[in-house]
């Protein structure tokens, strides 16, 4: 079981892929602020996953700005949070947009994607993953360190 978390300002889309299978689906949207640590906690313990990917926003020159530095930091509260399950960073550029496309091709319009948006982001991000562990043969992306201390 994977999960794969698209982190933004006001939402954080969820996605699921199950185990044995390659085909990443949408769970949850997530309000970012006060509780989203408590509902993401939640989140996997319910699907209890092996892996959660968190998508890390570079620039599309690939570089680390300051939306990248308040993700990995959500990221390593996270893996904190969860451990030891453990979390990754994978690059998610284009990830946002690639779903709007997807989207609209399926007939929604703008407004109707500010719903469902994060999670078919959060889709995005999960099936980039899960392709590049089928190459790979093994997890991929960035690990995130669990806080020691807090433990």
């Amino acid at each position: 079981m994977r999960l794969g978390v698209d982190w933004g300002k006001a939402r954080i889309g969820v996605a699921a892929c199950n185990a044995g299978t390659t085909f990443a689906y949408p769970v949850e949207t997530v309000p970012a602020g006060r509780d989203e640590m408590r509902s993401l906690t939640a989140i996997v313990k319910e699907y209890a996953p092996d892996i959660v990917y968190v998508g890390l926003p570079l620039t599309l020159a690939g570089e680390r700005g300051i939306a990248a530095g308040q993700v990995t930091a959500r990221a390593a509260a996270l893996a904190t949070a969860i451990a030891p399950v453990e979390v990754r960073l994978i690059d998610e550029r284009m990830s946002t947009a690639s779903a709007s496309r997807s989207l609209g091709d399926a007939g929604r319009r703008s407004r109707q994607q500010r719903r469902v948006i994060d999670q078919a982001a959060a889709v995005e991000i999960l099936q980039r993953a899960i392709d590049a562990e089928a190459r790979e043969n093994a997890p991929v992306g960035e690990p995130v360190p669990a806080k020691e201390e807090d433990l």
